[in-house]
């Protein structure tokens, strides 16, 4: 029954351990693992749309995190690309 809020909370982790990585180095050229972690979150994004929409707002939260972590992902793997 929490598995949307524990998805919440690894999106959330994944999101602020990615943004911190892209700071301390640079991802190598194809960037295999932030395409992984991409992958990771647009599943766990796809799993929490497909979640019961009563969790007290917390599932619509956990989707708005997914999303900000999706877009500093592909921040990141851009930023790499033209820098």
């Amino acid at each position: 029954m929490h598995q949307g809020v524990k998805i919440a909370a690894v999106a959330g982790g994944l999101a602020v351990a990615l943004g911190l990585g892209v700071a301390i180095g640079a991802a190598q050229a194809d960037q295999p693992h932030m395409q992984s972690a991409l992958s990771d979150l647009r599943a766990a994004r796809a799993e929490l749309n497909s979640a019961l929409a009563d969790k007290g707002g917390h599932r619509v939260k956990a989707i708005a995190d997914t999303d900000a972590a999706i877009a500093e992902v592909q921040a990141g793997i851009e930023f790499d690309r033209t820098h």
